[in-house]
């Protein structure tokens, strides 16, 4: 079936209709694995919240702004992927399953998440990127669970001090962002395994080498002075990254007597894809 012909059918909400773009969808998949990406979907077919033993739902790509009440019959789901759609606010209903584990949220047109969001216990992946948010999400703080979150490309200017609470967190990408500094709280979270903090206005970075857990630093494409020291044997990816410390903060003296505007432009680089 053609592209043109799936939009037309799309708008179309008859069952007859969605029966055509996803199939009848009798029986539950024996991989307990529905993907139903790429189909140009504008509701989800009520079909497949019956499946109650399904484990992994991809809906990416899809026109979905909204998703049914009966989405929450689902207790056994653990991965939801709802990335490239059209939702300005998360469904209640994917805050009641109480298994989710891993949540793909990005290139959406999120600016808040509810409070219910906490209610996910089991939540350990959180993937927020490219959406349109100004404040960090609080409720994210309340995920005890939580292993990675990618909260890159948005429009958040600061982290809040409650992160620290998420003693489980070892990954945390903030990439093109407005951050004029280096988050505090990160300074603390000894964890930490990533951090990447690309491509955002952080001018100078402080010593991370007390972070016994990191392994990989992202800072490139600030207008920073100098780069971060860390321990031996921690990956940095940014300017002066191949120097040694010394010679670092020789050149982070030179760089802070120099226009920032001086600074290398790099071309993007490209969004890991699932």
């Amino acid at each position: 079936m053609g592209n043109a012909m799936r939009g037309v059918i799309a708008f179309i909400p008859s069952q007859r209709c969605q029966r055509f773009l996803v199939g009848d969808l009798k029986e539950m998949p024996l991989d307990r694995t529905l993907d139903l990406s790429s189909h140009q979907l504008r509701q989800l077919p009520m079909a497949a919240c019956l499946f109650d033993e399904l484990v992994k739902l991809y809906l990416s790509d899809n026109n979905l702004s909204s998703l049914p009440e009966e989405l929450h019959r689902l207790r056994k789901l653990q991965l939801l992927a709802l990335d490239f759609n059209c939702f300005e606010e998360l469904p209640a209903a994917v805050c009641r399953l109480p298994q989710l584990s891993i949540l793909y949220l990005g290139n959406n047109r999120l600016y808040h998440l509810p409070k219910e969001l906490g209610e996910l216990k089991e939540l350990n992946t959180l993937w927020l990127e490219t959406n349109c948010f100004t404040v960090f999400p609080h409720v994210v703080c309340e995920l005890p669970n939580l292993k990675t979150l990618h909260l890159g490309y948005n429009q958040i200017r600061s982290v809040p001090d409650e992160l620290g609470r998420l003693g489980e967190l070892r990954s945390i990408w903030l990439a093109g962002n407005e951050l004029a500094e280096f988050p505090p709280v990160l300074l603390e979270m000894h964890f930490l395994a990533v951090i990447d903090v690309d491509r955002n206005r952080i001018q100078r970075f402080p010593g991370l080498s007390h972070l016994q857990g990191l392994k990989v630093v992202i800072y490139d494409h600030n207008p920073c002075v100098n780069a971060p020291v860390v321990a031996a044997g921690v990956r940095r990816v940014g300017r002066w990254a191949d120097c040694s410390d010394d010679e670092q903060e020789d050149e982070g003296s030179k760089a802070a007597a120099e226009s920032t505007a001086k600074v290398a432009e790099v071309d993007p680089e490209e969004e890991v894809t699932l």
